[in-house]
């Protein structure tokens, strides 16, 4: 690995999201390692809008993006939304579509250096080369037709009313830089496809183009990118060279990876941070679980708040390999977070959770916060996500529960069996509770019942619960019952002996 120079002129770095697209958790992960170097070394994070893709550019993207970042807590310190001076200063604007101007300039002087040229190549005559190339088994490259033209003959070209894209000069050699992640990368420009296009024939400029301009221009010093980009850094130099700009550092962080090791995407995974804010995972979590995909701390912690991740990150220990996305690992680091949370910090995160189930009719009230609060001891150990909040105790919002017959009856126990059950269980919670309802005293006379019967005690268990809750899975029984109250505790058991017997609820 290679470490950082001992001097350094002041680190600025950036994320440069195009919105086409909501906020991808590989987008996120780069803003973040931006972010944490930014922070790190007490640098400067810049945020770039590369909003120039007229045909699939969106508000409703770029919101999602920057409200995204913002719920992240990636903060940034140049970009859109930020007021003052950082929003009107020397290296603003920071839109690409309010910076063509900029891209003119510069393709103006590459044209006058001859670094690069008007090319009048048709589609069709692209395509031809390209079938040409492929039925002799070679890799498609620019054949170089308009590479070098006389003025006469661009004139007539242009006589023709044909368009002209400029593409740059390659030329020949091999380019080669020190990667802070990836160590020394030296990769031949032979391989690089030839004069490639940095404006179109329509005047709009391409993202090689535009990102190395920008970067020059907002005097980025270490770009911080996807390894993906890996095979675009040769283009890159060659243009800052071409421009006389001094080159920025890379780091290529590892890609993103599914189970199976292929590139994370939206065809076989989520990929949208928008569907895990939803789902109800937590910005501490989520954060600290991205920055560990591709980077250790060098110690087995696991848990770290940003500030601990801040202070220890380090580039240099970014490690090349893929980093597999784990789901199950990450719920599980939700939870640890979530039981983290102060309770009337977890109270107010849970609530839109909450209301989301009354809005779609799962449940038919809204529990107060002093409710929520006194069932967190419950629910807190048991939640991957805010959103489970719903199927973990949405039973308890509603007002007519309806429990299938078949699913009263325990596996090893038959329909009568389980009438006797749920009517002496029905007396034993009523003589218990009549003075006191604690979970401590509900269990003691249940217990009992199932011995005096020969019953096993799971199987009454099962049976109550699914009586009270309509699910075979909830928190505690004892400690569900208490939350229910002893009258509805009472009244569901009436109903559920009555659906038993009937198949339908009592009116």
């Amino acid at each position: 690995m290679l470490g950082m120079p001992d001097t350094q002129p002041a680190i600025r770095v950036r994320i440069a999201p195009s919105p086409t697209g909501p906020l991808h958790i590989g987008t996120a992960r780069t803003a973040l390692f931006n972010h944490l170097h930014a922070r790190h070394t007490g640098g400067t994070f810049v945020l770039r809008l590369e909003d120039t893709d007229q045909a699939r550019d969106s508000i409703a993207y770029e919101k999602d993006i920057l409200d995204g970042l913002h719920w992240l807590g990636l903060g940034w310190d140049e970009g859109p939304e930020v007021a003052g001076e950082a929003a009107r200063g020397p290296y603003a604007p920071y839109r690409q579509s309010l910076r063509l101007p900029l891209y003119a300039a510069a393709a103006d002087r590459l044209l006058a250096a001859d670094l690069a040229y008007p090319c009048y190549c048709t589609p069709d005559e692209l395509d031809a080369d390209r079938k040409a190339q492929e039925a002799a088994k070679q890799p498609p490259r620019y054949v170089g037709r308009c590479a070098a033209l006389t003025a006469d003959e661009r004139s007539a070209r242009v006589a023709e009313g044909r368009p002209a894209a400029i593409r740059f000069r390659v030329g020949s050699g091999v380019v080669a830089f020190d990667d802070i992640v990836r160590g020394r990368v030296e990769i031949d420009v032979a391989n690089l496809g030839g004069d490639f296009v940095i404006v179109r024939g329509d005047g709009s400029p391409l993202y090689h183009f535009t990102v190395v301009v920008d970067d020059a221009a907002m005097e980025i010093s270490d770009v911080i990118r996807g390894e993906d980009h890996l095979s675009n850094t040769p283009k890159h130099i060659l243009l800052f060279r071409a421009l006389g700009h001094p080159e920025p550092r890379f780091a290529h962080l590892p890609l993103i990876l599914n189970a199976d090791r292929t590139k994370m995407s939206k065809r076989k995974s989520q990929t949208a941070v928008s569907d895990y804010i939803a789902e109800g995972f937590i910005r501490e979590a989520l954060v600290n679980y991205l920055a560990l995909l591709g980077w250790a701390t060098g110690t087995e912690e696991e848990i770290l708040s940003i500030d601990d991740i801040v202070e220890r990150f380090d580039l240099t220990a970014v490690h090349k390999g893929g980093a597999i996305f784990d789901r199950e690992r990450l719920e599980w680091l939700n939870g640890q977070w979530i039981r983290r949370l102060e309770p009337d910090d977890l109270v107010e995160r849970l609530r839109p959770f909450v209301a989301a189930e009354l809005a779609a009719g799962r449940i038919d009230w809204m529990p107060s916060d002093d409710d929520l609060r006194a069932l967190l001891p419950m629910v807190s150990e048991r939640l991957p996500t805010l959103d489970a909040i719903g199927d973990l105790v949405g039973f308890l919002w509603v007002r007519d529960l309806t429990v299938e017959p078949s699913m009263l009856v325990p596996k090893r126990w038959d329909p009568a069996t389980t009438n006797d059950a749920l009517v002496a269980a029905r007396g034993a919670i009523g003589n218990t509770g009549a003075v006191s309802f604690e979970a401590d005293e509900l269990e003691p006379p249940l217990r009992a019942l199932a011995e005096a019967r020969g019953w096993k005690a799971g199987d009454l268990f099962m049976a109550i619960r699914v009586a009270v809750t309509g699910r075979t899975a909830t928190p505690p029984l004892f400690d569900t019952l208490v939350a229910l109250g002893r009258e509805r505790t009472l009244e569901r058991l009436t109903r559920a002996v009555a659906v038993l017997n009937e198949g339908s609820v009592p009116t």
